[in-house]
This record gives structure tokens, C-alpha cells and sequence, in this order.
């Protein structure tokens, strides 16, 4: 037993710490949205999730596990708690996720390691072979600053620059809640290189090889990877930029691996471009917080706001449903489509132009921002006494 208050360390875009408390009751929220998808197909049995603790990927296994009634093996690399230190929100979540699992007689297991490497893709094809059997869906939602390759010593590290030129734009600053003018010089090419190489499609492709030579493919087996665009204001340090450099190869990596599955077991591969939401990653993107500032609050008030569980349902309910999902005319499932209206992104527009930090609160939705980010680590979530001791040694079980 390890009994302590847990008080948030959060400064600017930086959780050090998380409250299990918190993230067990944010699980079991989006279980009983994941639940409104039972009954809607059969097609997926045993379902592999690739980056499976927080944001899209935790929607994704709670999504095929307590949605779809499948069995779900996840690959994650989070931390535990120590004697002086809480575990890691990724940890919290897959604790509830495997307690709830547990009590419902579900099956759902947990590697956590290294993806990019090839011990814990051995270990998930021995744990495929040993519980689960052959994969009808595989979800590729990997989120990482860094990969070692998996043959050698080198490292490569992501970073979050524009291409050819600086680029001078509007963002927060997180520490003191302003509206501030950003300057970030330009990637080099190694640094644009070494983007792609953590967070393109090079190791979605290798763990669907490795897969498919172990016979782990189910005939028809999917597999689907996550991207986004968003909107020409934050286009300079994101969709033009080193991570857009990035997803262009994770979506054009998509057509080799159609070909491949094809071949192998009559599958496919599809990107889905997904909305924009609070995760981890997303917060440290500059610009993007205050785009979704304003994006929030006009959504929100047409209705049409969704959060990372409602999203995936949607995925799963209306494009992977499909014996042949809807696409754009670039073979991308689009779950954004709310977001990229037309007339909003005017009105975003609009209000992006003229926005300052007196009327930040005014016309976005940054109260609401900082709450969805808290809540990713557990903090400021309804219902939890934060002043009461909770235990903080809790396993993935």
C-alpha cells in the first residue's frame, strides 16, 4: 500500500505526474461511450493496438474491447509508479482498462516496451500464438519523440519545425495563459530525416510484415493508422512542416501496405485523418492549442464537438462497419470532416486574426482547453476528492 494525495505538476505543456483516481474515471467514461458499439458488427475478433495507453490509441482499445466485444492485445511504453513517484496517466489507464477487462471476463493484455523494436514484436507474436489467434484489425496509433533503430545504436528524434523558411505565428504560452507571436527557424534536412523516421510509416509497415510472415493475418485483415491536416493557420508548423513531412509518409505508406495485404490475406490498409483534440503530443505543437481554443468553443456550441472515444466510434460505426470504408479522393478515411466545414473554418478564421489575450477566454474556449489537458493526467476531473489519499501502486493486471 502506498497511500498519498496526489496534487498536479503541471507547468505549461509538462505533467510529471498523474492521478489514478482521475485517469480510472476518465477510462470508465469513455467504456460506456465505447459500449453504445456493441451489436454494430462481427468483423473484428482480435484486434492489435499499437500505441494503446492514452489519446486515440487508449479510444481505440476501450473502442474494440468493451464495443466491439473483442479480444485486444495492446503495446505501450509506460511508467510505473515508484517510491517517489506517481506511474505514468498511460499507466493509470491501462490499470482500469485490464481491472474492468477483468471483471467482465475480457480479454485484454498489455506488453509494454519499446515498439519500434523487434523483442516486443516477438513478444506480442508469441502472446498472439499463445491467447489470442490470427488479427482481423491492427491499429497503428504511435506517438513517440524518439525510435533507436531496431539494428543499431542510432537515434532518431522527432522535432516540430517548418520547412524551407521561419515561421512567425500566434500561439499561447501556456505558463502565463497570453496569446503570444512565436519565431521557429526552419529544420535542417537530418532533422526533417529523423521526423519522418519516428513518426512516418516506416514501422507501421514493419510490424504488419512481421505479422503477416508469423501467420497472424486473419483472411481480410485491416489496419488502420492515424494522421491529420487541419487547418491552413497552423499549416506553416504542422501540415507543411516536419510532422506533415511525417504523415505524408504514414499515408503514402498506406498504399504499399494495401498491396502487401492484399497479397497475403485479401486485407487492406487505410489512414484515417482525424479531428483535432487535446492529447499529449497535440500540446506541444505550437499554435495548435489556441486553433483549438477557437475550434472547441464554436463546435461546442454547433454540437458537433467531439473528444478522442466519440471520434473512434464514429470510425469504427460509419467508415470500418463498411466492407469498403468511405474515402477522399486521396483513399483517407475522413472522421475531421466536422471540423474542416468550410464556414467554420471561416468563422475560426475570423476570430484567429483578431484574437488577443484580453479576449482569449472571450471568444475561444481556453478554459476548457487547460481542463482537457488536465484531464489527460487525471487532475480536475468531476467526481474525485483530490484532497484525500489515494493508493498510487496500481498494476496492469
Amino acid at each position: 500500500m502506498a497511500l498519498q494525495v496526489v496534487s498536479p505538476r503541471i507547468r505549461g505543456f509538462i505533467a510529471t505526474n498523474a492521478h489514478p483516481d482521475g485517469c480510472a474515471l476518465n477510462v470508465r467514461r469513455q467504456i460506456e461511450v465505447a459500449r453504445g458499439l456493441r451489436g454494430s458488427t462481427q468483423r473484428y475478433r482480435n484486434v492489435l493496438v499499437i500505441g494503446s495507453s492514452t489519446g486515440y490509441g487508449l479510444a481505440s482499445l476501450l473502442s474494440a474491447a468493451f464495443g466491439l466485444d473483442a479480444n485486444v492485445l495492446g503495446v505501450c511504453f509506460e511508467r510505473e509508479s515508484t517510491e517517489d513517484r506517481t506511474g505514468s496517466a498511460g499507466w493509470y489507464n491501462l490499470a482500469e482498462a485490464h481491472r474492468v477487462a477483468r471483471e467482465e471476463s475480457r480479454l485484454v493484455r498489455t506488453i509494454n516496451g519499446d515498439a519500434f523494436s523487434h523483442a516486443v514484436k516477438q513478444q506480442a507474436v508469441d502472446a498472439l500464438r499463445a491467447e489470442f489467434g490470427p488479427l482481423d484489425l491492427v491499429v497503428y496509433s504511435l506517438a513517440a519523440p524518439r525510435r533507436q533503430d531496431a539494428d543499431s545504436d542510432t537515434v532518431w528524434s522527432s522535432v516540430l519545425k517548418p520547412i524551407g523558411a521561419p515561421y512567425t505565428g500566434k500561439t499561447i504560452d501556456l505558463r502565463n495563459d497570453a496569446v503570444v507571436e512565436t519565431t521557429i527557424e526552419p529544420a535542417t534536412d537530418d532533422e526533417i530525416e529523423a521526423t519522418v523516421k519516428v513518426m512516418g510509416g516506416e514501422d507501421w509497415a514493419a510490424w504488419l510484415h512481421t505479422l503477416a510472415d508469423a501467420g497472424l493475418l486473419a483472411p481480410g485483415c485491416r489496419t488502420v493508422a492515424y494522421s491529420y491536416i487541419g487547418p491552413e493557420v497552423t499549416y506553416p508548423i504542422y501540415r507543411s512542416g516536419t510532422i506533415g513531412r511525417a504523415k505524408e509518409h504514414l499515408e503514402a505508406s498506406a498504399t504499399a501496405l494495401t498491396a502487401m495485404l492484399k497479397d497475403r490475406c485479401q486485407g487492406a490498409a487505410w489512414v484515417s485523418i482525424n479531428k483535432a483534440v487535446v492529447t499529449q503530443a497535440s500540446a506541444a505543437i505550437p499554435a495548435v492549442a489556441l486553433y483549438m481554443s477557437i475550434a472547441f468553443k464554436l463546435m461546442k456550441e454547433r454540437g458537433t464537438h467531439e473528444g478522442t472515444i466519440e471520434q473512434i466510434v464514429r470510425l469504427l460505426r460509419e467508415h470500418l462497419n463498411l466492407d469498403v470504408p468511405l474515402v477522399d479522393e486521396e483513399g483517407r478515411i475522413r472522421i475531421d470532416d466536422w471540423e474542416m466545414q468550410p464556414d467554420l473554418q471561416a468563422e475560426i478564421a475570423a476570430i484567429w486574426d483578431t484574437i488577443t489575450t484580453d479576449t482569449l477566454t472571450e471568444v475561444s474556449d481556453y478554459a476548457g482547453y487547460k481542463r482537457d489537458f488536465e484531464q489527460l493526467f487525471g487532475f480536475s476531473v468531476p467526481g474525485i476528492d483530490y484532497a484525500a489519499p489515494t493508493e498510487v501502486h496500481r498494476l496492469i493486471q
